[in-house]
């Protein structure tokens, strides 16, 4: 697994895509979960070698719609990757790639909702980071890998 996150809108796309040569490849699913809803089971059907899910923090939002504490927001999370990581092991040369905007820096948001999210947000990205073989942390299009 290889987590991928740094502040909105600084090349995380664009960097995932040139450090897996993605042009040049064709064994790949990108699933955004900006431009649409991402079923989690679909996550898990996929055929390809890789798999890029990108817009984590969504993901882990939509979850927090349908929860009702951070726990089970947490709980849930924890079976994804569980999950990510079986997928993986199913088949030799299979890759997860997460992609994550860090929401969890600047001003504390007043909206309950929005507070929740921001903070299991944060604990699940540390969940990611534990199991992931790497973990690369995008500024302004630099990559610098923290493992």
């Amino acid at each position: 697994m290889h987590f991928i996150t740094g502040g909105a809108f600084n090349g995380k796309a664009k960097w995932v895509r040139e450090f897996y040569s993605l042009d040049d490849h064709d064994s790949f699913l990108w699933l955004s979960a900006y431009q649409t809803d991402i079923d989690e089971n679909f996550l898990f059907i996929s055929q390809q070698h890789l798999l890029v899910v990108e817009g984590v923090e969504q993901l882990i939002k939509s979850i927090a719609k349908e929860e009702s504490d951070s726990d089970a927001i947490r709980t849930r999370w924890r079976h994804t990757i569980s999950r990510f990581r079986e997928w993986e092991a199913s088949k030799s040369g299979r890759t997860v790639i997460l992609i994550g905007t860090d929401i969890t820096k600047g001003i504390v948001p007043m909206d309950p909702f929005d507070r929740l999210w921001r903070d299991v947000t944060g604990w699940a990205y540390q969940d990611i980071v534990v199991v992931s073989d790497r973990v690369d942390l995008i500024f302004y299009g630099l990559a610098n890998r923290l493992k």
